[in-house]
């Protein structure tokens, strides 16, 4: 059950995206940026750290309100949450899951209070959902670690104040072993970021990548200190399970928005001597699309409640991302269809959503990692090894 505080904080973000962000809409599609005003009113909100501990400066939401809160976000373009959904996702929860008391009383105020934009940067040319091709490696000398890489497609590199950077510090190790993450803040020497990524979708979401040449970093920006050695990856996977509930949940919210189009479009465009509602073929994609929102709320509503009592931190958190991914690319689909020749035309929202909901089948595991995921869990369950 959701407490009064919390009940508020999501009513108030409904109103805020319905009120003023749907509305920008159009123009965060035209400038490819978010409003700086729209920007100031989230961290105002609290919105930069709503996953942070209150401890920290932030909201201190689990798994179980942070959906609600994330179906509420998910209605409108998805650059909005990603403004602020790495500071409270995979970047922030690098820090939550693997750092030290130290760091996270330092950074973590820093995160949630959105003075600070955090990126991941794991993804790499060669090396994205299967670690074994990172070839961004870190040489300790003396007191210091030496970074030499290439990151890419990192979410919010082009403004990003710190970079959560995974390294190959044992290069003998395979897999994901012998991975380390750093904390490098924006200014180091020798951190670069190259220019934004042109995509096909998430205008105002911006990704880039990341070069990084004899970057020297102190001992302490090793996230769990000298514990943290070699621990990266670990640390990554835990973060990961968190992000992809919080990604099935904003998929969840944008499939509510792509029904509520569908159905005001079916229930005033006229054709044939009356609306297309009435038509039964027509009804049935507008019922396939509401099936499919409802299940994939109702999945994600019941693998948050598993993964705040710990009974489910993987099986869960990679079926809600799949399944949720799979199905809001059919109801974008199906309202592209309903809206016929006007569906295909820019300027029309659920053609931009169209774009837009095809990478949450891609990014944080894509539905094919999910699929292995799952199988790979339930066969080790079952004695197989």
């Amino acid at each position: 059950m959701l407490d009064d505080d919390v009940r508020q904080v999501i009513a108030s973000t409904r109103r805020f995206v319905r009120e003023r962000v749907v509305p920008a809409e159009a123009e965060i599609e035209r400038t490819d940026a978010i409003p700086p005003d729209l920007r100031r009113a989230a961290a105002a909100m609290g919105l930069f750290g709503f996953a942070v501990p209150e401890e920290y400066g932030g909201l201190g939401l689990d798994m179980s309100a942070e959906v609600q809160l994330v179906f509420e976000l998910g209605y409108t373009t998805p650059a909005f949450r990603s403004m602020f959904g790495t500071n409270n996702g995979i970047a922030g929860h690098v820090l939550l899951e693997g750092a030290t008391q130290e760091q996270k009383k330092a950074y973590l105020p820093l995160i949630a209070s959105g003075e600070w934009t955090a990126a991941f940067a794991l993804t790499e040319e060669n090396a994205g959902s299967d670690p074994a091709g990172l070839a961004t490696s870190a040489r300790r000398d003396g007191d210091e670690w030496v970074i030499n890489g290439a990151k890419r497609f990192i979410t919010n590199a082009p403004l990003a104040d710190v970079f959560m950077v995974f390294a190959r510090t044992d290069p003998g190790a395979e897999g994901g072993h012998g991975i380390t993450a750093f904390m490098v803040e924006r200014d180091a020497p020798g951190l670069s970021v190259g220019p934004k990524d042109h995509k096909m979708g998430q205008a105002g979401a911006w990704t880039a990548d990341v070069l990084l040449a004899d970057v020297r970093v102190p001992a302490s920006a090793v996230i769990g200190g000298e514990d943290g050695v070699g621990r990266g990856y670990a640390t990554a996977m835990r973060c990961l399970a968190h992000g992809r509930i919080h990604i099935a949940a904003l998929c969840v919210g944008l499939a509510q928005r792509l029904v509520d189009e569908s159905v005001a479009y079916a229930a005033t465009r006229v054709q044939g001597g009356g609306v297309i509602g009435t038509h039964q073929l027509v009804q049935g994609l507008l019922a396939d699309s509401a099936t499919d929102l409802y299940a994939a709320r109702a999945l994600v509503v019941d693998v948050a409640a598993r993964f705040d009592d710990g009974s489910d931190t993987r099986i869960g958190p990679s079926c809600a991302k799949y399944f949720a991914s799979e199905a809001v690319g059919r109801v974008a689909d199906r309202a592209v269809q309903i809206h016929g020749g006007a569906g295909y035309m820019r300027g029309v929202p659920v053609e931009r959503f169209y774009r837009d909901a095809r990478l949450f089948r891609i990014y944080e595991g894509t539905s094919q990692i999910q699929q292995i995921v799952i199988a790979r869990q339930l066969l080790r369950d079952a004695g197989v090894r």
